[in-house]
């Protein structure tokens, strides 16, 4: 049984146990969260797609962690005029942990 779920505007194809890292949340480590943008459900065979969201179908998970991916360099450079600029990036990112698929 799988789901695709909108999580802080990503869509996430999620399983049941499943660990994954979305967009920063507002919410504490081991907090309960709710997801209830289902926009398709599978259940073997069986698929429900929703217009635009499954009605009555909820995701339950459990934030993990809060923390910051790896840093990206972003390095521009324009040759033989002396212009150089690097900046780098952290993306704050919530590991969540999916408990159940409702509905």
């Amino acid at each position: 049984m799988y789901a695709i779920v909108e999580i802080a505007g990503q869509q996430i194809k999620i399983k049941k146990d499943q660990k994954i890292f979305v967009n920063r949340l507002a919410a504490e480590e081991g907090a309960e969260v709710e997801f209830d943008k289902v926009l398709l459900k599978a259940d073997g065979n069986k698929i429900e797609v929703g217009a635009p969201v499954v009605e009555g179908a909820k995701v339950k998970a459990k934030v993990l962690a809060h923390v910051k991916a790896d840093k990206i360099l972003v390095f521009k450079k324009k040759r033989r005029k002396g212009y150089q600029k690097m900046n780098g990036h952290r993306q704050p990112l919530t590991q969540i942990q999916i408990e159940e698929l409702i509905g």
